[in-house]
């Protein structure tokens, strides 16, 4: 299994997501200050290598993409062809959505999300004419409870066969339904087989709602990704919440480490993706492993939390950029 192979390689329980440089717009907070001005398909393949790079040496083995980030599996599968001695690296990706921006920064839609089986066939082509073998995750991108994927059995079974070829299925959900999607896809087997082995979902000290849901798929056997740790840099930029700089200089650290460190500590967190955009902002997150927050500074931590609607309403606010 992937996830055996990257439990004996990796140095630490952080890993990499280049949605923030694998195409010229994103969302994050700060964003625009973390990347070249010209972000030319050139001057991004450069950059995602650069971090790529540093990810490896600083014991990251897991790195993840998607079809609608732009070409971060291209960028992923060229840094691999020229590193063939990086074996023990695990990949995953993701299908679902479809990048339209075209490269343009000015794009009016970005990508495009549709979880139909005509979908899938076209995007494990995709991933394949990059990745080849080298695909160990393949996740169903923002499940929530209303999606085809959790009810399409024709789907479910194209799935399976996939999974057949030792490629791990999962999903990552998105929206303040997130424990229902979960649990509804636990739920989910094919001929009596569980289907999906691993979640992604979005766990951070704002959005902290899919707790109790990514302990239940983790005591049922699923690996547990948390992407958007950091809140797509509310946690790290403008409005950084006081308690987190004061934990900070508690603990000798920095903010972003605090804030990782505080999802780290869930024991059902078998990964914690960083998003950085640059090699010292990666530097610093995986630092987070070396914090221990004890129960006080936790609970001074929780008061961060917002209704889930509330912050996903928010994020649906943020301007790509």
């Amino acid at each position: 299994m992937p996830f055996e192979r990257l439990a004996a390689a990796a140095h630490t329980r952080i890993g990499l997501g280049i949605a923030a440089v694998g195409r010229p717009d994103y969302i994050n907070l700060g964003r625009g200050r973390d990347l070249p001005v010209d972000r030319t398909v050139d001057a991004m393949r450069a950059r995602a290598h650069e971090v790529l790079d540093s990810a490896y040496a600083l014991g990251v083995r897991y790195f993840d993409a998607a079809r609608s980030y732009g070409r971060a599996e291209e960028f992923i599968a060229e840094w691999l062809r020229g590193r063939p001695e990086i074996g023990d690296a695990v990949i995953g990706s993701k299908w679902g959505y479809t990048y339209t921006a075209g490269w343009r920064t000015d794009a009016e839609v970005h990508e495009v999300k549709d979880h139909s089986m005509a979908t899938f066939d076209r995007q494990i082509a995709e991933t394949r004419a990059f990745l080849g073998k080298r695909l160990d995750l393949y996740q169903i991108h923002s499940v929530t409870p209303d999606s085809s994927a959790l009810t399409d059995r024709a789907l479910h079974e194209r799935l399976a066969g996939l999974a057949a070829e030792g490629v791990t299925i999962g999903l990552s959900t998105s929206g303040p339904e997130q424990p229902a999607a979960i649990r509804a896809a636990l739920a989910v087997t094919v001929d009596g087989e569980t289907l999906f082995t691993s979640v992604q979902a979005t766990h951070n000290l704002l959005e902290p709602s899919a707790g109790a849901a990514l302990a239940e798929a983790h005591d049922a056997g699923c690996s547990v990704i948390v992407k958007e740790a950091m809140a797509n840099g509310r946690l790290a930029n403008e409005g950084l919440p006081p308690v987190l700089a004061d934990l900070a200089v508690e603990t000798g650290t920095t903010p972003d480490a605090v804030a990782l460190a505080a999802v780290l500590h869930h024991p059902w967190a078998d990964i914690v993706l960083s998003g950085a955009a640059t090699s010292a902002q990666l530097a610093g997150n995986v630092t987070a492993e070396e914090v221990r927050l004890d129960a006080d500074q936790l609970a001074r931590l929780a008061v961060l939390a917002e209704p889930a609607p509330e912050y996903w309403k928010r994020r649906a606010a943020l301007h790509w950029t």
